[in-house]
Parts: C-alpha cells; structure tokens; sequence
C-alpha cells in the first residue's frame, strides 16, 4: 500500500467520523446506525447493543426522551490502516450534554473517554464500524444515554 492510498484511508475515515457525530447531535442519530456493519457493536460502560437494529433502536430511544442537546468533540484522533479493508481509529471523546432546550447553562464535559474504533471496508467500499468502545474516564454526575 502507497503512502497516499493510506492517507487516503484516513481521510475517509476521519470525514466518516465526523459525519457520523454530526447526525448524531444534529439529527437525533437517525442515520448513526448505517455506518455499523450488520453484526456491529457499539459498547459503552452502561450497554452493549450488537447489530444494526439494536444501534437503530438506541438513538430512537434517546429522541423519544424529548429535548436533549449533546456535542461530541473528537480529539487526538489517530487512525492505524492495517491494511486496504482494516483500520482502528483511536480517540479521546469529550461529551457536553444536558436535556432540555437550548440556551442551557454552560459546564465542563460530562465525559472524557476513550473510544476505539474497529472499522472494515465493506464490498461497495463503504467504511463502517464493526466495533465502538467508549471507555469513561471522567464522568460528572449527568446522566449519559449510554
């Protein structure tokens, strides 16, 4: 593999990412569950939801709770391509969230984790997770969706 074929890999993993979060705190996450592959798992220290359905089902709940808002900040992101249809992605995340409606009043992150990423190039050359974990490091007292 050349230099720029894995930089290109993590360009188009690194945008996934960020598309994937931006539905997620845009969009109630209703799209969030197509970037799993069909037997994917999303882990958190609360729950692990295996298969699409189970991930779909996740963020419907989270939207059917009422107003919730949620910014997921992805930082010191590092992705290894192990090769043309591997690659992890390894990442600090840092949670701001509260229910209710914006305006709401400003505090620190209600998280910082750890999340590592498995991810595989599926057949139509899509990226998609076969495994998320988040990992909490700090935690406040707010309650997460996890």
């Amino acid at each position: 593999m050349t230099a720029d074929e894995r930089q290109f890999i993590i360009q188009d993993i690194t945008q996934m990412l960020a598309r994937h979060w931006h539905d997620v705190d845009r969009n109630w996450g209703r799209n969030a569950h197509l970037d799993y592959t069909a037997d994917g798992s999303y882990a958190t220290s609360l729950r692990k939801r295996t298969g699409v359905e189970a991930i779909k089902a996740f963020y419907a709940d989270r939207h059917d709770r009422g107003e919730r808002v949620a910014r997921h900040l992805v930082n010191n992101l590092h992705v290894t391509v192990h090769d043309a249809n591997t690659a992890t992605a390894i990442w600090i995340l840092s949670l701001f969230a509260a229910d209710g409606a914006p305006v709401l009043p400003s505090k620190p992150a209600i998280m910082i984790a750890d999340v590592v990423d498995e991810l595989v190039r599926e057949s139509d050359g899509a990226w998609k997770y076969r495994s998320r974990t988040i990992t909490p490091l700090f935690r406040d007292d707010t309650p997460t969706t996890g």
